[in-house]
């Protein structure tokens, strides 16, 4: 049978989750040629034994197994195990599963009749977390943007607004971008991976069923990627995307997030800052910001403004959900434009 979906899985030191993980895969309800390849990344626990005893109940599922890997001292990291999971497999489609996480039985076949249907995209799902109530901020956010706010909001701490663990694309959407970053811990390859996509002109779909348990635990690579980097990341593609276009704009935010973000901007940009604007009265009442990079340069002075006298378009640095409504409330009653006359980077 010809492979039409590879289920990508890269596994270091799994053994806690592996059971779960292969029962999902075993328990799928697409049977058009599916394939697991599996990347050992340097294991040392007993994934290689419980992969073992899975691969005969695999293939009398006709799920056709490609178990390759490495025992080297060292992890090479997420990417790299991921990329060769993906150079070893032969589908038309790939399937992105991390080993701590499970299928719902109809996620393969739900996600390959979407990118059938969206080719150039990365097709995402909703998902829940396990424990239950874990990350619920994000689990909520992740769950709920519209369509339209996949592409809107891929400049939030958030990360990626389709979430990588949901991930499912041709082949020809991979080979693009050109793999993952190998940079190894603390990179987030998957972040890199999404804005290169979007930068080639890539799309976003998310399909609207839940379809992944998400395990949310210390040990998750999340937990090893420094916010430092992340925001580096992010507002690299801001400025390509974004500011590199608007002659001038406004920061929402007189406080800690709003300067941080003016003090990494490019010296260009930051020409384009005409003002701050809040609602807290003791940070209006200062009149201005003063950037003081060294004692070589001349002082910036940035007028801080009420959000009610400040001129779009905004780059927003205040978090969402965090005061019971008054910030939502405070934006729409501009009646602006999210991608037009503001975007989120909180």
């Amino acid at each position: 049978m010809t492979t039409t979906v590879s289920l990508i899985l890269p596994v270091h030191n799994a053994d806690k989750w592996l059971d779960d993980c292969l029962q999902s895969v075993v328990s799928q309800t697409y049977s058009d040629g599916l394939e697991l390849s599996i990347y050992k990344d340097s294991c040392t626990d007993n994934s290689e034994q419980i992969i073992k005893e899975w691969e005969k109940k695999l293939v009398e599922r006709d799920v056709k197994v490609v178990n390759g890997g490495h025992n080297d001292e060292n992890p090479r990291g997420v990417g790299y195990a991921k990329n060769r999971a993906v150079k070893q497999s032969s589908g038309q489609y790939l399937c992105f599963l991390d080993a701590d996480d499970v299928m719902d039985k109809d996620r393969v076949n739900e996600q390959y009749k979407a990118a059938k249907a969206h080719p150039d995209s990365i097709i995402g799902s909703k998902f829940h977390r396990e424990p239950e109530g874990s990350t619920d901020r994000f689990t909520k956010w992740a769950n709920t943007i519209t369509q339209e706010q996949l592409y809107t909001q891929v400049y939030t701490s958030h990360g990626p607004t389709v979430i990588m663990p949901t991930w499912f694309c041709k082949r020809e959407v991979f080979d693009r971008v050109g793999g993952f970053c190998e940079a190894g811990k603390g990179v987030p390859e998957d972040l890199i991976f999404f804005y290169k996509h979007l930068e080639l002109g890539g799309g976003l779909y998310r399909v609207e069923k839940d379809l992944l348990m998400y395990r949310y635990h210390p040990e998750a690579t999340t937990f090893s990627v420094k916010e430092d980097t992340i925001w580096k990341e992010r507002v690299e593609f801001l400025q390509k995307q974004v500011l590199s276009k608007w002659p001038t704009f406004t920061i929402w935010n007189a406080g800690k997030q709003g300067r941080k973000l003016y003090r990494s901007l490019s010296r260009a940009n930051q020409k384009k800052v005409v003002a701050f604007c809040d609602v807290d009265e003791k940070k209006i009442s200062k009149g201005v910001y003063i950037y003081e990079e060294s004692k070589e340069k001349p002082k910036p002075k940035v007028p801080i403004v009420h959000f009610k006298n400040a001129v779009p378009p905004f780059i927003i640095c205040v978090k969402m959900d965090l005061t019971h409504g008054d910030f939502e409330r405070n934006l729409e009653s501009l009646q602006l434009t999210e991608g037009q006359d503001y975007f989120h980077f909180n």
